[in-house]
């Protein structure tokens, strides 16, 4: 394959995904277990169609760079700063001491320290694609174990920097060796500033010029542009990342924080999503295809023993987190595989240590090929922890009488489903109760669920973002789905759902500010309501009463101020986006209104004036006299 062009090796790579892939699927192995198959297929241990796995690794490492980016924007900078403690605590845990339990093991072994110091390092790392890419295939990013995974993630790209450094550092022997050392000291701090600059530069220009050069893209109306904008967005982060060192993979994540609270978040997910996930399925291929069956079966105990040993000695140590950080025993289990496994970084720490001969190829090619079979096992041990672990962990927390509410299982045929049942969902059931119509009602809350069982509700447990719970439900046969989840992209997803797979439902959302309301617009969700507006303006009649306002008054103001508003919503939809319109809307509409209840005031003042003198009532402007 070497001399053949890039359309049979595109041909090569797409037909091996689009076969491995559903297959896996078919046998219950997962998405990930399927590339990782297809690449030893074509690799150069199986037909041996591809022969140079590492170029086409290096192209698909950018997978993980969309993946952060779009991981970031899934956190707004509040939420990252809120999760600086699990990043650089738990995270420094992890990394830290699990390098230092393996490279105690491995000097205790007789083994030569820069060895174990560096393979400690390597196999410290956890793989962030693998990580990462099963919890959003599970659907588990929004939980602990999942928030955990990300925060000892990050901790390791950030860790990438002094690792990369100190590996170099190994190689120095003897005076000479240490004179150039402190020679190029000078030009390690001037690297060092170097990074900081690069890091404040994202930074601000995240804050200051990201979202007026994308609003004047989106100005010209050309998708395909505004996509070619997300692209260089984030090639162009990464490559300043990478000029200076640092970790691509990270200046993307940066880049992606500072625009979660952008208006483009949307966009630039939908863009950048299939991208993802085609580059992160060429890099399981390659990962595949990367993994040295000859060093294996040439020492095949040897392999076995090392891979089981720093998978064991790594889940010792994030056993021991979960406990300290009270992680849910239902929840270690994922938390403890995809972290114990090794990580692609691996690869390049023992690269770099080789190419600085700190360790011989012989090693390094030992210690790649021992992280690429963890990554390989990492998905059949989720099996595994699927159908034997969980299940007993399940029976030990019933036998201690921990709650563990069950999981929607049997078909549902109520006509209305409520999914979230919160402060919300719960009123609107409680008057659909009273009503005399029946509700199957979903929250993914166990906490929630087992608190409002209690009051007699008839909650199930389940994650109204799976599909296949939501078909339990009833989804197919029911009327209306009450869209009632405090979370807005839970919230979205659900309404993507419902719209693409269940065209009969009638959606009847909660909207938790404008900008929801406007994202379950554009999803062609019509039925939406503010959280908070009708409780707003309960407390605006109050007011008005307490300052002598009749009570019927009071309520007229308010339901023409509610109409005014929804209105006036409608009409800057068309326009979101565009920042100077939807201000200008939005005072041109407060200036209507108030010029209006002006000029009403000013009539019903001159109509008074002439019951005084006349003894007249003349009709006021609702139709009822005074």
């Amino acid at each position: 394959m070497e001399h053949s062009s890039w359309i049979s090796t595109s041909l090569v790579y797409l037909a091996a995904a689009v076969l491995a892939v559903p297959l896996a699927r078919l046998l219950g192995l997962g998405a990930i277990i399927g590339y990782l198959g297809a690449g030893i297929v074509i690799g150069p241990w199986g037909l041996k169609l591809v022969s140079d796995p590492a170029a086409i690794l290096h192209f698909a490492e950018f997978g993980v760079v969309l993946m952060l980016f779009l991981v970031g924007l899934e956190l707004e900078p509040r939420r990252l700063w809120a999760m600086r403690r699990p990043i650089f605590g738990g995270g420094s845990v992890q990394l830290l001491g699990s390098a230092a339990l393996m490279g105690g093991v491995a000097l205790a072994l007789g083994v030569d320290w820069r060895l174990a110091l560096v393979a400690g390092l390597g196999l410290g790392m956890s793989s962030t694609a693998i990580g990462l890419g099963a919890l959003a295939e599970r659907n588990l990013m929004g939980t602990r174990s999942g928030q955990g995974v990300l925060s000892v993630a990050l901790l390791q790209d950030i860790a990438a920097i002094p690792i990369l450094a100190l590996v170099p550092l190994l190689a120095v022997v003897g005076q000479v060796a240490g004179a150039a050392q402190a020679a190029d000291s000078g030009s390690g701090w001037l690297a060092a500033g170097k990074a900081l600059g690069v890091i404040a530069a994202i930074v601000l220009g995240g804050r200051l010029l990201l979202r007026p050069a994308l609003r004047w893209i989106a100005r010209s109306d050309t998708p395909e542009i505004f996509t070619a904008a997300a692209l260089l967005l984030v090639v162009a982060t990464a490559a300043l990342m990478q000029s200076v060192g640092l970790s691509m993979a990270l200046g993307a994540f940066l880049a992606g924080v500072l625009l979660a609270e952008s208006e483009y978040r949307r966009e630039l997910e939908t863009d950048l999503e299939p991208f993802k996930g085609l580059l992160l399925g060429l890099f399981f291929i390659a990962v595949g295809m990367s993994i040295d069956f000859a060093v294996v079966l040439a020492h095949p105990l040897v392999m076995a023993a090392v891979v089981l040993g720093f998978l064991l000695v790594k889940a010792g140590v994030l056993w021991a987190l979960a406990r300290w950080t009270e992680l849910p025993l239902l929840e270690r289990p994922v938390y403890l595989i995809l972290l114990a496994q090794g990580g692609e970084f691996g690869f390049v720490v023992f690269q770099t240590a080789q190419q600085a001969r700190v360790i011989s190829a012989e090693q390094s090619s030992f210690l790649v090929a021992a992280v690429a079979v963890s990554m390989l096992l990492t998905p059949l041990l989720l099996l595994l922890a699927d159908r034997w672990w969980v299940p007993r962990l399940a029976l030990r927390e019933a036998r201690t009488g921990a709650p563990r509410p069950a999981e929607i299982s049997e078909p549902q045929a109520a006509p209305v489903i409520i999914a979230g049942f919160g402060r919300y969902g719960q009123i609107v059931g409680r008057l659909l109760n009273a009503s005399g119509l029946s509700a199957t009602v979903l929250d993914h809350n166990a906490e929630q669920v087992e608190t409002v069982r209690r009051f007699g509700w008839p909650v199930f447990y389940g994650d109204a973002t799976r599909l296949d719970l939501l078909r339990t439900a009833g989804a197919a046969q029911a009327r209306v789905l009450v869209l009632a989840i405090d979370d807005v992209e839970q919230s979205l997803t659900v309404a993507e759902l419902a719209r693409e797979h269940f065209p009969q439902l009638q959606i009847v959302a909660r909207a938790r500010n404008v900008t929801h309301y406007y994202r379950l617009r554009k999803l062609g969700v019509t039925l939406i309501e503010r959280e908070m507006l009708d409780a707003s303006l309960m407390s605006g009649r109050q007011v008005l009463q307490l300052m002598g306002w009749q009570p019927h008054e009071a309520r007229n103001q308010a339901l023409r101020f509610r109409a005014h508003t929804i209105e006036l919503i409608e009409q800057m939809a068309p326009h979101l986006g565009d920042e100077q319109k939807l201000i200008a809307l939005a005072k041109q509409g407060r200036q209507q209104l108030e010029t209006m209840w002006a000029q009403e005031r000013q009539q019903q003042t001159a109509r008074r004036n002439r019951q005084g003198w006349q003894g007249e009532s003349d009709p006021r402007p609702d139709g009822r006299l005074d």
